[in-house]
């Protein structure tokens, strides 16, 4: 089989770094819970946030979020589904950053995470008792908070 070769991408005009993110739920005694690691490199070293980083050239939007939600989590196969784009331009302190969210649902009894690769730690928190979270990921939360409310009132 052939390897694929290696291209250089350049351009002449600045381009964002394309992320994905991961905000995986679960319920636990009546109340929604929402899987959080702890940064442990900047920008935001011990922060908590989202399960997630960049993609890969050669991966789709899906695949990146289950490898980083593997990588940093331990969590496989867990069903997830596109939520929305983020992308206001002070989200990253390293550069212009656009964010996928991805949404899923696990059972804590069944996925119990750990931290792993860049994540210092990984657990479960009520999405209404969160810690301060890096990047814009308060705000993705409470947006795929809202969205899954919406659909379980259906």
């Amino acid at each position: 089989m052939k390897t694929p070769k290696k291209t250089k991408y350049t351009y002449d005009y600045p381009r964002p770094m394309v992320t994905v993110d991961a905000v995986v739920f679960t319920e636990r005694d009546g109340r929604l819970e929402v899987l959080l690691i702890q940064r442990g490199r900047d920008p935001f070293a011990g922060y908590w946030a989202l399960p997630g980083g960049f993609v890969e050239m050669d991966e789709t939007l899906e695949a990146a979020a289950r490898r980083e939600l593997e990588e940093e989590t331990g969590l496989r196969g867990v069903a997830l589904e596109q939520l929305r784009a983020f992308g206001d331009p002070g989200r990253d302190p390293r550069g212009r950053s656009i964010a996928i969210a991805f949404t899923g649902e696990a059972d804590w009894r069944v996925h119990a995470p750990r931290g792993a690769d860049d994540a210092a730690d990984a657990r479960w928190f009520p999405v209404d008792a969160l810690p301060p979270l890096a990047f814009d990921h308060r705000e993705i939360v409470e947006y795929a908070v809202g969205t899954k409310r919406k659909d379980t009132q259906r």
